[in-house]
């Protein structure tokens, strides 16, 4: 049975309790996932409980149905009313389930990028949680030069995504993004951009090119926090941002996929 979470702050999960709060928790992020909130309404719930439930099971984590009582403990916590972004964790050690409530933070409509192109230092980049930290240590990089977010790329130099978002830009009237067989994690909301822009009738190609490949281009940084930032200027580089004409109708249409929380 859910129990009543504070405000904000982390609480962790067993089967005869549901959810306490709990002090700052050890161990290592295992496996984590996010999204935003929005008055009880939120982009892709399900994808985001898939990926979250797969990858847990592939390091070994609570029985599938643990996995469920939990998502189910944790759904019926979130708030209805106001902006959140709350994370579900599953950390070395005891495997322990936890859910860190977080009020979300100012949301953006445009983005600057580091455009020096950062080596990426993933150790697990399919799976969002182990290297959490580490990519907050790209961003910080990236403010010390100016830019609110960095690209990550392979060593032949190719786009993978940013630190903290997928990496997506038009060329001419086709959508594109890297190939899938890039170290990238799979985004829930990316797959949303995909879905609807194949029932469009748009056509979208996965594409390896560099960050110099993507001058003069709109450029997209995706997540399930911000939903589409268009890339509003470089910094590292004299790359140019193309305006961002298509962002817009995208950006409304998103926030018109936000579905309410199921109930429990």
């Amino acid at each position: 049975m859910a129990q009543p979470v504070a405000a904000e702050g982390l609480s962790a999960w067993t089967p005869a309790g549901g959810l306490s709060p709990t002090p700052e928790g050890g161990g290592r992020l295992l496996v984590a996932d996010s999204w935003l909130v929005r008055d009880g309404r939120v982009r892709g719930f399900a994808r985001h409980r898939e990926r979250f439930l797969r990858a847990c099971g592939e390091c070994g984590g609570p029985s599938p149905r643990r996995l469920v009582e939990f998502w189910q403990d944790m759904t019926a916590a979130l708030p209805r009313t106001g902006e959140w972004f709350p994370r579900v964790e599953l950390v070395s050690g005891s495997l322990e389930l936890r859910l860190l409530l977080r009020h979300a933070p100012p949301l953006g409509s445009g983005v600057r990028v580091w455009a020096a192109g950062q080596r990426d230092p993933r150790t697990v980049p399919r799976r969002k949680g182990p290297d959490l930290d580490t990519l907050a240590g790209v961003r910080r990089r990236a403010s010390g030069e100016g830019a609110d977010e960095a690209v990550l790329i392979s060593p032949s130099g190719a786009v993978l995504e940013a630190a903290t978002a997928s990496v997506l830009w038009w060329e001419d009237d086709t959508l594109c993004l890297p190939p899938p067989g890039l170290p990238v994690l799979p985004g829930v909301t990316v797959g949303l951009i995909q879905e609807r822009a194949g029932r469009s009738g748009l056509r979208v190609a996965h594409r390896e090119r560099t960050v110099a490949e993507l001058d003069g281009r709109e450029v997209w940084l995706v997540n399930a926090l911000h939903g589409i930032r268009p890339v509003t200027g470089w910094t590292g580089r004299p790359l140019e941002a193309a305006p961002a004409v298509r962002a817009p109708d995208w950006r409304e249409w998103l926030d018109d996929v936000m579905e309410p929380l199921p109930e429990t």
